[in-house]
C-alpha cells in the first residue's frame, strides 16, 4: 500500500483520529512525536493485523520504543513519560496555570512543597519526583529549548510558602530575563476570566500538529480534536488580554520580594 492509500484506508475506518499521508510517513520513520496505541492499532486494522497477541506485541513495541528520553529512569514518577517528551520536543510552551507555578519555573523549595501537598509522604518518592522536575527545567537552557509563556493567577503567589517564597520569586524574576520565558499574573482585580475551566498546556511543535495537555490528579488527556485545540487557543488568547503586561507582572513580582 502507498501512504496515500494507507491514510485513506485509516481516515475510513478510525474518523475520530487525525490522518495524512504525512503522518505515516513520519510515523514509519520515527519522526511522529505523539504516537499513541490507536494510531498502532488502526494501522494494524488496515493491514489486516488481526491476532490479538501480535496486535498486542506491535502496540507494546511501538510504545517502548518511543520511550528513549532520561524520564525512563523515572518511570516510578513519571509513568510512561508521554508528556515530557511532548515537551521535550516543543518549540513553544503555553500554559495556564491557576493553583500553582508551572513545574519548568519551580524552584526546589517550592516543588517540594508542592509534591508534599499533593499528598506524597515518603520522602524517598517526594526526592525522587522534585530531581525530576529540576531535570525537566533543562530544556530551558538548551540552544534549541522552547520559549514558555506561562499565565498564573495571582492567588499562586499567594500560596507559596513563607519558606520558599524569596527564592521562587527572585528566581522568576532572573528566568524571566532571560526572554525566552514570559511570565503574567492575572490579578484578582480581573475578576472571573476564561481560565476558570482549569489548568491547561499547549504545546506547539516545528513540523507536527500543536497538541494540548490537561492534567488530572492521576492522569493526564491530550485530546486532538481541533475544535478543541482552537477553544484552548482562544480561551489562551483571552486569559493573555485578562493578564498584566509582562512588564508588570515583572514590576509586581519585584513588590512582593521587597514585602518579604
Amino acid at each position: 500500500m502507498t501512504v496515500d492509500a494507507a491514510a485513506k484506508a485509516a481516515k475510513k475506518l478510525r474518523p475520530d483520529r487525525p490522518w495524512s499521508a504525512a503522518k505515516i510517513t513520519r510515523l514509519e520513520n520515527r519522526e511522529w512525536r505523539r504516537l499513541q496505541s490507536d494510531d498502532v492499532l488502526a494501522l494494524l486494522d488496515v493491514y489486516g493485523v488481526t491476532d490479538k497477541a501480535e496486535r498486542d506485541a506491535y502496540v507494546r513495541l511501538a510504545l517502548e520504543a518511543s520511550q528513549t528520553g532520561w524520564w525512563v529512569g523515572y518511570k516510578d514518577v513519571l509513568g510512561a513519560g508521554a508528556y515530557v517528551d511532548l515537551e521535550t520536543e516543543a518549540s513553544r510552551i503555553r500554559t495556564y496555570q491557576p493553583l500553582v507555578i508551572p513545574g519548568l519555573l519551580q524552584t526546589e523549595e517550592y516543588a517540594r512543597a508542592v509534591v508534599r501537598g499533593h499528598t506524597v509522604t515518603d520522602d524517598r518518592e517526594v526526592e525522587r519526583r522534585v530531581e525530576a522536575r529540576m531535570m525537566r527545567q533543562q530544556i530551558l537552557s538548551r540552544t534549541d529549548g522552547p520559549r514558555l509563556w506561562a499565565i498564573v493567577d495571582e492567588g499562586v503567589l499567594r500560596k507559596v510558602p513563607e519558606s520558599a517564597m524569596r527564592e521562587q520569586v527572585r528566581h522568576l524574576i532572573e528566568i524571566q530575563a532571560s526572554r525566552r520565558v514570559q511570565f503574567q499574573i492575572i490579578p484578582d482585580a480581573a475578576g472571573p476570566h476564561a481560565g476558570m475551566g482549569g489548568s491547561f498546556v499547549i504545546l506547539d511543535f516545528p513540523s507536527d500538529p500543536s497538541t494540548v495537555y490537561l492534567e488530572h490528579s492521576m492522569s493526564g488527556l491530550f485530546p486532538e480534536d481541533s475544535v478543541e485545540l482552537e477553544h484552548y487557543e482562544t480561551v489562551y488568547d483571552h486569559l493573555h488580554a485578562s493578564a498584566l503586561s509582562v512588564e508588570e507582572s515583572t514590576a509586581y513580582l519585584k513588590r512582593l520580594l521587597i514585602d518579604h
